[in-house]
């Protein structure tokens, strides 16, 4: 069962809302109802979302935030650091565990204050809303969300648009740092897992009739409340509908339509709100910004004339789709981004470093070799770690948490001269391979936020006796403990959280890299390290992967790029990262900082929607689900 499966029902709540005086300092999100961009659908801009304003490098708000962010994390997360850092777990004699907590410490403090003084890049837009914001919906600027309003016309991409979100429209922390939204900018589309978002006052789902998690099917009905159609094929797509079970404020409690299986790329959606009931039964009447856009004929106000058009195209898509227009509260569409721009920075990056390794292992060190007796370990004979050297396309030496993917003028990931990226790696040897019996090759995927040791764990230890496997682990990084500091920082400012997808997908080539080595005769096995005293090979080349966890999430998005492996058990994974944060009790020790930094709850599922347009590029949520990635064998899943 895929951890979506676990957590079925709406999301829940978790600590009380803050008064109204602990809350004094936040600035409202919505923008003013006639706020409307005037360019047409036709314009073009730089791609940047900037308007000019104040300079992003020396932001006061900046420095203000990731010293919250370091306070907060310092006093309430050291202890899960250590936790998943392997100290002071459950059975472990915690030896040195104050040392480690000043270490952890410490190492918070540097990394989050050295990272709020680097410039952030690019111009910070002026504080007010201006003309980025859809005025169909006037309780945050970016609803509804996804939306193509939010998009220019670009010829050069795989859609025909480009996503043109400004900075002045995009949603800001308690300090009121804007999100910068030039990453984002780069995305030909919207994602195809993430959910649709808008605000409805008053809205009764239950009495409106609209298909909850538990009746997915009532989503298709003719009548359905709710409708979600591909423009391309008229077909309904199928969903389920919640209110914000975390926002205690009505006013900000969105309405998030979650889509039941992804959504075709490159497609335009249209979606469809109408007979919308409050709790006593009675309509919910339209916006009265919407009521004049879905009239046959344009609007007085040139402002809106754009978004008029929009509005009028979406209409005419449900229209032609047979809907009944009847009782229309609101009409938005949306493009999904293509299959191209969700993968090609990743399989630029896997196609150019093997193509330049060749017919070669990759480069490797052993770094340790340690053999038990069976009294010391019954299951492991021996233990071997290394490192791995593979290209590095990130844009910082040896790419250290926070860096992000450095671009050349082709607009894809390029290397910075010589740059190299170390992945370390721990391999397990079962007592039961021998030169007569070697054990199968197994690339190993750790948990959230972890690293390479979870192999130590006694039930994967068990499984290696038990299969006669040999497991091969590297962190995750972006995704792993050493980037623990990176995340909670990007959680006080979204602007920075490109790094994490960024730095997954090194660690997607970081993982490719160390899959060959264990798969090439001259890799792995024709170490001594990996030799039997006759000097056969202690493993086979028959490479499979296992990942539980993040380790599944990701591992899906690894199996669709790798040419080394075709089986893959991915345990407890899901897909998107978006829906599982609000469910999933692992995002509660980084509440801490996400919640005072952007404690709109309104606010909050756009950062989630924001998040996974990026995170799409690093999880299986937006890699290919009906074929392999390109020069890719074709996938045999042994299932999870």
């Amino acid at each position: 069962m895929s951890e979506l499966g676990c957590w079925p029902s709406a999301a829940r709540a978790h600590a009380a809302p803050c008064s109204r005086s602990d809350c004094a300092t936040v600035v409202s999100p919505s923008c003013a109802a006639t706020a409307a961009s005037s360019h047409p659908v036709t314009a073009t801009s730089s791609g940047d979302g900037t308007t000019g304003g104040a300079g992003g490098a020396n932001h006061p708000g900046r420095l203000l935030v990731a010293v919250a962010a370091l306070a907060i994390a310092l006093f309430l997360l050291a202890p899960a650091l250590l936790r998943l850092g392997g100290l002071g777990r459950p059975g472990r004699a915690c030896r040195g565990c104050q040392d480690g907590l000043m270490r952890a410490r410490s190492l918070l403090s540097c990394v989050i204050l050295v990272a709020a003084i680097l410039p952030a890049g690019g111009a910070v837009a002026a504080a007010q809303d201006t003309g980025g914001c859809d005025p169909v919906d006037p309780a945050a600027c970016l609803l509804p969300f996804p939306n193509d309003y939010f998009t220019v016309a670009d010829s050069g991409t795989a859609t025909g648009i480009r996503v043109d979100l400004q900075r002045d429209a995009m949603p800001r922390n308690v300090l009121g740092v804007r999100i910068d939204p030039r990453e984002w900018n780069r995305n030909d589309g919207f994602s195809p897992g993430a959910m649709l978002l808008t605000q409805v006052p008053g809205l009764d789902l239950q009495r409106t009739g609209a298909a909850p998690v538990t009746d997915i099917g009532a989503s298709l009905a003719p009548d359905a409340p709710i409708v979600l159609i591909n423009t391309r094929t008229g077909q309904r797509h199928p969903y389920w509908a919640e209110l914000d079970a975390n926002a205690a404020d009505p006013a900000r409690r969105a309405l998030i339509i979650r889509p039941a299986r992804n959504l075709d790329e490159s497609t335009r959606y249209a979606v469809l709100l109408r007979n919308l009931r409050d709790a006593a039964g009675n309509p919910v009447p339209p916006n009265p910004v919407y009521a004049e856009l879905a009239r046959p004929t344009p609007p007085a106000d040139g402002a809106l004339q754009r978004r008029w058009q929009y509005a009028q195209r979406a209409l005419d898509s449900l229209r032609g789709a047979g809907v009944d227009l009847g009782g229309s509260y609101l009409a938005w569409d949306f493009t999904v981004a293509s299959q191209r721009n969700l993968t090609e920075r990743m399989l630029h990056m896997r196609d150019e470093a093997f193509r330049q390794l060749g017919s070669r292992p990759p480069l490797l060190t052993i770094d340790s070799v340690t053999d038990f007796t069976a009294e010391q370990d019954p299951a492991i004979a021996r233990r071997v770690t290394g490192t791995v050297l593979v290209p590095s396309y990130l844009n910082v030496p040896l790419g250290p948490p926070g860096s992000r993917l450095h671009y050349d003028s082709d607009g894809l990931p390029g290397r910075l001269t010589l740059n190299t990226q170390l992945a370390r790696f721990i391999c397990n040897i079962p007592r039961t391979a021998s030169g007569s019996a070697p054990a199968r090759p197994l690339l190993y995927g750790h948990g959230l936020l972890g690293d390479a040791s979870e192999i130590d764990s006694g039930a994967l230890k068990a499984y290696m006796a038990e299969s006669n496997t040999m497991f091969c682990a590297t962190p995750w990084i972006g995704m792993a403990t050493e980037d623990i500091p990176n995340v909670v920082l990007a959680l006080a400012d979204i602007s920075l959280f490109p790094s994490i997808p960024d730095r997954s997908q090194q660690g997607f080539l970081n993982f490719l890299f160390l899959g060959r080595a264990m798969a090439h005769p001259g890799g792995l096995s024709a170490r001594s390290a990996f030799r039997a005293p006759d000097g056969r090979p202690l493993a086979t080349t028959d490479l499979v992967y296992m990942g539980n966890s993040q380790g599944g999430i990701l591992g899906g998005a690894l199996t669709a790029i790798a040419q080394d492996f075709t089986r893959s058990v991915l345990g407890v994974p899901a897909a998107n990262y978006s829906t599982l944060l609000n469910r999933s009790v692992d995002f509660d020790q980084f509440k801490v900082v996400f919640d005072p930094a952007y404690p709109d709850k309104l606010d909050q599922q756009l950062v989630f929607a924001l998040i996974q347009m990026l995170w799409d590029r690093g999880e299986a949520t937006g890699t290919p689900t009906t074929s392999p990635a390109p020069r890719c064998p074709r996938r045999r899943p042994t299932g999870c």
